[in-house]
């Protein structure tokens, strides 16, 4: 074995540099990288295969999670939208107050009145908060309404469209005075009581007229829309359309103006 071995070796060592068995050698390195390419190579195709699927499967769920996150952001995004619309609603009420004489208090609706003649709104501020019966709501556009019913945290308003509703007004044009009701309908108003003589116009903005001390003088309450007058009557048909949005937002104004005693039906 001794001399076996030490054949190999000097083998080996005659034949290492030996230029005769180059091409001998280069084919012996080509084959064998050959073999082991073709032994290997099903081991490669399962851990392709395996990867392809579990790329597959990867992208899959992260497809799913992308859409999900989609629909979460769609969603916050519709409700910031909400948002920024309630808060420029919000600075639109705030921005109001400056035109009415007194302190005011803000307070968010929390009920609204199912029936549908009775424009009856509940509120989330009471008497704890300083509202008393006969204040003036108010919203951004113009007057809404007064509160009717008090309690310790909350109160209870009605709003100038319902049917046992009426505020004394006046036309800016012309300073006619008049009473304006409501009828049951939140978009529309009218006016009592006016002479078929007198001077009024479609178009003309009624105002609170601040007689009986309940409402403070100045504030727009209604725009009319419509005057008719039946050929040989005495009282002009006069219509008009609330100012303020009576059926958006979610806050007012309360007016804490020296209103004077009155009993309200509510």
């Amino acid at each position: 074995m001794l001399v076996v071995l030490i054949l190999c070796l000097s083998t080996l060592f005659v034949f290492r540099e030996n230029p005769r068995i180059a091409p001998l050698r280069t084919i012996l390195i080509d084959a064998t990288a050959t073999v082991y390419e073709i032994a290997v190579a099903p081991r490669e195709a399962w851990r392709g295969l395996t990867n392809y699927f579990q790329s597959r499967r990867a992208l899959q769920e992260e497809n799913a999670r992308l859409r999900q996150e989609n629909l979460v952001m769609q969603g916050q995004t519709q409700r910031l939208v909400s948002v920024l619309a309630e808060n420029s609603r919000y600075r639109a009420l705030l921005n109001s107050s400056e035109l009415i004489e007194g302190d005011v208090i803000v307070a968010e609706i929390i009920s609204v009145s199912a029936d549908p003649v009775r424009h009856l709104l509940v509120l989330d501020k009471g008497s704890d908060q300083g509202v008393a019966n006969g204040q003036a709501l108010l919203g951004a556009a113009g007057l809404m309404g007064q509160v009717v019913t008090t309690g310790a945290t909350t109160s209870r308003a009605m709003l100038i469209t319902d049917s046992t509703h009426a505020v004394p007004v006046q036309v800016v044009r012309s300073g006619v005075r008049a009473l304006v009701a409501g009828i049951g309908d939140i978009d529309q108003l009218i006016v009592r009581h006016l002479a078929a003589t007198t001077d009024i116009r479609i178009g003309d903005v009624l105002v609170t007229s601040g007689l009986g001390g309940r409402f403070p003088p100045g504030y727009p309450v209604a725009k009319v829309t419509d005057i008719y007058i039946a050929p040989g009557a005495a009282f002009a048909t006069v219509t008009a359309v609330p100012l303020a949005h009576l059926d958006r937002g979610r806050h007012v104004l309360i007016a804490q103006y020296a209103a004077a005693d009155a009993t309200v039906t509510p």
